[in-house]
């Protein structure tokens, strides 16, 4: 069972940057489709971004421009970087694995990591 672990929330001002890490357990990370998710207050989680297996990288459209998702293989790592943020990305940000050769969606998640964007 692998184990995903983020990093890199916390208090942010609006307009700020952060990245979020997440660590992956195991081998053969770079195997897997990955992505980042989100859960806004009152709402249900969503997609941020996906990064495939080849590298192919997606971030959903309204965030295009300010959030960029990326992979370091050797580090079995992967990143969101988020920059000019606003109050409306105040989320928990979940990372995930799909599962191997599936589209991302169903798999592992790490348990979350809180980012909240406020003056």
């Amino acid at each position: 069972q692998v184990q995903l672990v983020e990093s890199g929330g916390g208090l942010v001002q609006p307009g700020g940057s952060l990245r979020l890490s997440c660590v992956a357990s195991g081998s053969l990370f770079a195997v897997y489709n990955m992505a980042w998710y989100r859960q806004r207050p009152g709402n249900e989680r969503e997609l941020v971004a996906e990064i495939s297996s080849g590298g192919v990288e997606k971030v959903v459209d309204s965030l295009k421009g300010r959030f960029k998702i990326s992979r370091d293989t050797a580090k079995q790592t992967l990143y969101l970087q988020m920059n000019n943020l606003t109050p409306n990305d105040t989320a928990v940000y979940y990372c995930h694995r799909a599962r191997f050769q599936q589209p991302v969606g169903v798999g592992s998640w790490g348990q979350g990591i809180q980012v909240t964007v406020s003056s």
